[in-house]
């Protein structure tokens, strides 16, 4: 029987990839494997958790598995256990590659921001948004986004400038949320937000402990869906110590985004290098050197059409 055989040959590899994704991870890996070897749709995964009492959409589910996103809610967490139950996996095991995940992060990249740390800001950003009553669909596409980052004579982030070209898939949209997350041991109560050209500022919320800060920019007029508007604003931060990098993170797809880094004079760096990741979780890639501008003071990167995930500028100071 050829039909048989070859499924039970199919069977025996998906068995072997979880094996091994379950040893040495990562955790999207060995999630998206046990759901192949017990061939349940994520339809069946999401009723399977919901009768366990536990509510994750099949969007979240989906992320997860791709690695775009990673449970970190307690509610989250909660979820990650059923599944291990769920999908007949070793207790713990799907944790634990979450928590290896963590300690990897921290002892890999100590410069910049832990995985952990990361996903706390997530959190709280979520509810500062919805403090604004922000959905996550802001009824607008970005064109194109050019920011620029100064660095200051104590080599700190002193601000940053943002000018946005976006266009609105929906009828009635008139705001923009900015949002701006500071180095280690920022102070955003002490930050200001400037609304520069075609907007005005509107409400402001931050939380000390991650360094977020959002605030409202107002367009004055309601865009109507198809329509193109273009607004510019600031963040004068300078309130954390050393900087040694700048990234930022993209949700959905598209759009043209350039970044470009201006030192002080007297705070040069003696190297820059731009890196990209795949979402927070995952290792750095695409790292390539690049040179300061004798007398720009300045580095810069260009992604003519940005991807999911994590683009940014990294320096070294002697």
């Amino acid at each position: 029987m050829p039909h048989a055989t070859q499924h039970a040959d199919i069977a025996a590899v998906a068995s072997a990839e979880l094996d091994t994704a379950l040893r040495g991870g990562p955790f999207h890996v060995a999630l998206r494997a046990a759901i192949a070897a017990r061939g349940l749709p994520l339809q069946r995964v999401q009723h399977h958790l919901s009768r366990r009492g536990v509510k994750v959409g099949v969007t979240s589910l989906s992320y997860w598995q791709q690695g775009a996103r990673r449970p970190q809610r307690p509610e989250s967490l909660r979820a990650v256990r059923a599944l291990e139950e769920i999908l007949q996996l070793p207790e713990e095991s799907l944790i634990r590659l979450l928590s290896e995940a963590d300690d990897h992060s921290s002892l890999q990249q100590p410069a910049a921001r832990s995985y952990r740390s990361l996903m706390e800001a997530s959190g709280v950003l979520e509810r500062l948004l919805a403090e604004l009553n922000c959905p996550v669909d802001s009824g607008l596409h970005t064109l194109g986004h050019h920011e620029q980052v100064r660095i200051g004579t104590r080599r700190e982030l002193a601000g940053r400038e943002s000018h946005h070209i976006v266009r609105a898939h929906r009828d009635g949209v008139d705001r923009f949320v900015a949002v701006h997350h500071g180095d280690p041991g920022c102070a955003p109560d002490r930050m200001t937000v400037h609304a520069l050209e075609n907007c005005r500022t509107g409400r402001v919320r931050w939380h000390h402990d991650t360094g977020i800060l959002v605030a409202e920019l107002l367009f004055g007029t309601r865009l109507r869906a198809g329509d193109t508007y273009l607004f510019r604003y600031g963040v004068e931060d300078g309130t954390a110590d050393v900087s040694r990098e700048y990234a930022r993170g993209f949700h959905f797809a598209g759009g043209q985004y350039a970044l470009q880094v201006r030192f002080a004079e007297n705070a040069l760096p003696a190297r820059c290098h731009r890196f990209a990741q795949h979402s927070a979780a995952a290792p750095r890639s695409g790292r390539q050197g690049l040179l300061l501008s004798g007398p720009h003071r300045s580095v810069h990167l260009v992604e003519p059409r940005v991807r999911t995930g994590i683009v940014g500028i990294g320096w070294e100071w002697e």
